[in-house]
């Protein structure tokens, strides 16, 4: 390790006689530096004068071979300290302001003088000397200033409010010297020690002093004079061996749209936000930094309004946290009985709604898509995740409406995404109404369904905000209904009803009930939409759901389990009916301005494109960063006047994936890492830097939100403008050149799948024909998320590939810890200690992967990249160059020989007449077979009658010469979703394996 040397550079440091002052002056002369000791040799309370400690400090400096000369002026000259370094030396490189006194007293018994001493030495003296110094060090370029404050000034301390004062100032003093002095590498530093010294001695016990060495100080001191050092306005708590850098932490506190009247009582309200800092606190470092709020504030707008149960600013707009949910034909069967369905079970017509072995098929109700939803947001109420700005409880929650449409028919399971956010809040004068979307997304990112939740939130209203909507739609006409039909409630439903998620304690609890003022518990608005949707599409769509597009309600009035739904419906058109239900024998309305619509043809999911194979030589001609950046240099290379005329040096730091880019303004130069060093740093993500030159995003908003960072000049950013001025022609170029491998093409970054990819490659080529590897006889599957990917090592036949379901051993995580992990960056059992990674089956299996730690990474590096030159790819479970699949793979050959079976024999498909999807696993592949037609067999996937789900290694099973499939689909090996009576038919499989 090299040793930090201070040679050639000539030191001051104050009040250098004793204690911290000679430590520094010691360890700074020791490692070459000429040092000015400067001591007024008074008393510690800033009495007395003498020469004598000083004097003592210099000799002992000389006796060791080193160079420095005694001072004896107070520090409030500052510029005669100051002269002598130049006199002597004829230079000032290092400024460290220790002098200091102690004045303790209470503040009521504090004089003037006891004020004005402290004040003197510790302020006014710093300033002096630092101000003497700082011509001189700008001149030369070069100067490190270290300041000395106190823990008393940042947390106060009883007597000393004098010296808190001070040294506190010290701070905001050293703050505002490390803006200034930036440019010029003149650097400026605080420190807050605590030592054994004249000062420290008459407030700490003795034995506490004597562990405080001061020389355990000095070295921060030593480091951050040094001219390595490149930090510039920190502040550091130091003594007794703990180092260690202080920042200020602010709350996320509470903010007020402009144009909204501000009251104590909000302030009082408000107060555990304000002074939070459990909910990620802010970590301002600068001005502008801590000015972001405010400046978004203001660019916000004027406020919409809000009182104390609803604070429309903060709530309206708001995110949910993405969730997926799965369900299957067992959820929906229960959800079809919660809402009436098959109360007559030899109804064939409903039947399908909870049989999933029913002869035409199982066949999801469609208004089922309203579970997933509702029970997103309620889960997160459980969780205590709801909007900010929402301060009520259940008891003053109803459900005013619901709208509900499904983009095509609901698959009979699924996993799914959903995306929520507060869509509207309408004030109704004393009431409030809150709309919550929440879009639903299948696993291919398709939209499978839209629902619009309105909830009535009682007496939350009376801001004067937006009433909203004021239209009346879904009217009945004034006629007779064309359709009226009658459902006894019964008595439990509410209680079959919960079990598909809606767990309010109103629907049960008899004594809850009671103190919401009903007498019995009530029955779910949604369990009331469910039976009406169930008779509108028995009447007007044949008692098919699959034509069922939307549904919109107004919950009117609360119905009790026991009572009669009556179902009034009117026919607008082919595709739409209005309806309403009452209650008979109350003759109460209900469900209002009501109404359904239909599709004219039963939709089906889009087919998923085929992935076509990528050629190594071609690129993305999507623009990058990289490519923006080589446009910006070639706006340079034609605008280089009025590019040089800012006169600014600028620097990217792009993090995710990392990149550095310098801009030099007064010499119009791009270059890749900092070239120059910069006047102002702006660091953000790549993502985002992205989105602010497509101008998908204001750059104040990612500034005042703390996503883009901007250190240095701050002012000088504003010159930035110039680039909304460059043609994007530019960018385009540079992508088209780099996509055809022409010009000077622009560098990007791996995208992380292909990390997680070559990763595995590296470890197949080290598994294959390795012996020591195939006797851990065991299989691992890596199962990452975020994005989702799957992934086994088979150690006993020496293999890895893509995809799996099961494992001796399953290691689940992000793919982002996954990569951090592989990298050494994260340690296996800290993610595995704080749930990160989840480990299940045989888990001591787990430790057997020690073997990856031998891997050679040079090794495995070169045998990607032959893999990657011979097109090999791990995601396409063979080959992708034309090699041989893996023989352990089956699939391809048992949907290759069906196509030709099929070809043969054209008879063959009509004996089935039904379009079939094989999702095999391990290795993951998908495979259409049309057997309506002549027949047809694709990779892909397609809406299909029947669904069959079955590992690979299973299809010699299936496919073989006696499959017995009943046997398959009871050991659970086959899954059968859809019509369960195609899987008789799958003879035509027969002999493939």
């Amino acid at each position: 390790m090299s040793e930090l040397r201070f040679d050639g550079r000539v030191a001051i440091v104050t009040g250098a006689g004793n204690g911290l002052g000679r430590a520094h002056a010691l360890l700074l002369a020791s490692r070459g530096a000429r040092v000015v000791v400067n001591d007024l040799g008074g008393t510690h309370t800033g009495g007395g004068k003498s020469s004598q400690a000083a004097d003592a400090v210099v000799e002992e400096i000389e006796a060791a071979g080193g160079e420095a000369v005694a001072n004896y002026d107070s520090v409030v000259d500052g510029d005669k300290v100051v002269q002598t370094a130049l006199d002597t030396w004829g230079q000032v490189d290092i400024v460290v302001n220790n002098a200091g006194i102690l004045r303790d007293v209470s503040y009521h018994k504090m004089s003037d003088n006891d004020w004005d001493l402290v004040y003197q030495v510790h302020v006014l003296g710093a300033h002096k000397v630092t101000h003497a110094a700082w011509p001189h060090m700008r001149e030369r370029g070069y100067g490190r200033i270290v300041n000395t404050a106190s823990a008393a000034g940042i947390y106060g301390n009883f007597g000393q409010v004098n010296y808190a004062m001070a040294k506190l100032g010290l701070v905001g003093f050293t703050n505002a010297l490390a803006v200034e002095g930036a440019r010029k590498n003149v650097l400026a530093n605080v420190i807050a020690p605590i030592a054994g010294s004249r000062m420290t001695e008459t407030v700490l016990p003795p034995e506490v002093c004597d562990a405080l060495e001061p020389e355990l100080v000095s070295p921060l001191v030593a480091w951050l004079c040094h001219e390595k050092c490149e930090e510039n306005g920190g502040l550091f708590e130091v003594g007794g061996g703990f180092y260690s850098k202080l920042r200020w932490q602010r709350a996320q506190g509470k903010m007020y749209r402009l144009g909204r009247d501000v009251t104590p009582e909000n302030v009082r309200d408000s107060w555990p936000v304000i002074t939070g800092f459990d909910d990620e606190p802010a970590y301002p470092a600068t001005v502008m930094e801590s000015m972001g709020p405010i400046m978004a504030n203001v660019n916000a707008g004027e406020s919409k309004g809000g009182n104390q149960y609803i604070d429309v600013d903060e709530a309206l707009g708001w995110e949910f946290p993405v969730r997926s949910t799965k369900y299957t034909e067992r959820d929906l069967a229960l959800y079809a009985l919660g809402i009436g369905a098959a109360d007559d079970p030899l109804d064939d017509a409903e039947l399908q709604y909870v049989y999933e072995m029913h002869g035409d098929g199982f066949k999801p109700f469609p208004t089922y898509a309203v579970i997933p939803a509702l029970s997103l947001v309620m889960e997160m109420a459980k969780e205590g995740i709801q909007p900010p700005g929402m301060n009520y409880g259940l008891d003053r929650i109803l459900h005013g409406e619901q709208y509900t449409e499904v983009v095509r028919p609901l698959p009979p399971n699924a996993k799914l995404t959903h995306k929520a956010k507060v869509a509207d809040i309408w004030d109704k004068g004393k009431h409030a109404l809150v709309v919550t979307e929440v879009d639903s997304f299948d696993e291919d990112g398709d939209l499978l369904a839209k629902n619009r939740i309105t909830t009535l939130v009682r007496g939350a209203g009376g801001w004067g905000g937006d009433r909203g909507p004021t239209e009346e739609t879904n009217v009945p006409p004034d006629r007779a209904p064309d359709e009226v039909v009658e459902q006894k409630i019964d008595e439990n439903q509410a209680l079959l009803y919960r079990l598909s998620g809606d767990w309010n304690p109103l629907h049960a609890d008899p004594g809850m009930a009671q103190a919401f003022g009903f007498e019995k518990p009530i029955l779910h608005g949604l369990c009331t939409y469910g039976f009406a949707a169930r008779h509108v599409v028995n009447a007007f769509a044949g008692g098919d759901p699959r034509k069922f597009k939307s549904i919109e309600v107004r919950f009117a009035d609360s119905v009790f389990p026991g009572e009669t739904l009556v179902t009034q419906m009117w026919k607008e058109s082919d595709n739409r009916v209005v309806f309403q239900c009452k209650v008979k024998e109350r003759d109460a309305d209900v469900v209002t301005r009501a109404a359904i619509e239909f599709y004219d043809e039963i939709p089906k999911k889009a087919p998923k494109a085929k992935k076509e194979a990528a050629t190594p030589a071609a690129a993305s001609a999507e623009p990058n960063s990289g490519d923006v950046f080589e446009g910006i240099k070639a706006y340079f290379a034609q605008n280089a006047d009025s590019v040089n005329r800012i006169g600014k040096v600028f620097q990217f730091q792009l993090t995710n994936p990392e990149a550095k880019w310098t801009l030099d303004c007064g010499n119009a130069a791009v270059g890749k890492g900092e070239t120059v060093k910069p006047d102002c740093t702006l660091q953000l993500t790549d993502s985002d830097f992205m989105d602010m030159c497509a101008g998908k995003v204001d750059p104040m908003k990612l500034f005042s939100s703390g996503a883009l960072k901007i250190s240095g000049d701050l002012m000088a950013s504003q010159k930035l403008d110039f680039l909304q001025k460059m043609d994007p022609q530019f960018v385009m170029d540079a992508a088209k050149a780099r996509a055809g491998g022409s010009g000077a093409p622009a560098e990007t970054a791996a995208t992380s799948d292909n990390i997680v990819e070559d990763i595995f490659l590296g470890i197949q080529s080290y598994v294959e024909g390795n012996n020591a590897v195939t006797q851990i006889g065991k299989t691992f599957l890596f199962k990452l998320t975020d994005p989702e990917s799957a992934w086994t090592i088979d150690t006993k036949a020496g293999h890895v590939r893509a995809g799996g379901t099961s494992a001796d051993c399953t290691l689940e995580l992000t793919q982002d810890d996954f990569l951090a992990m592989t990298s050494g960056e994260a340690d296996p059992m800290k993610l595995f200690s704080t749930g990160k990674l989840k480990i299940s089956g045989d888990v001591m299996a787990s430790q057997k992967l020690d073997f990856l730690q031998k891997i050679d990474p040079k090794e495995a590096a070169e045998a990607v990249k032959k893999a990657r030159a011979a097109g090999k790819s791990l995601l396409a479970g063979a080959d992708a160059g034309g090699g041989d699949a893996a023989s352990s793979v089956l699939a391809p050959k048992v949907f290759e020989g069906l196509a030709a079976r099929l070809a043969d024999n054209t008879k063959l498909a009509g004996e089935v007449g039904a379009v079939l999807q094989f999702n095999i696993t391990s290795p993951d592949s998908s495979w259409v077979v049309d057997l309506t037609g002549d027949g047809n067999v694709e990779a892909g996937t397609s809406d299909a009658a029947t669904t069959f789900t079955i590992e690979d290694a299973q299809l010699a099973a299936l496919a073989g010469d006696s499959p017995d499939v009943e046997e398959l689909y009871m050991q659970g090996t086959l899954r059968v979703d859809g019509e369960i009576n195609n899987a008789k038919k799958l003879a035509f499989l027969k002999g493939l394996a």
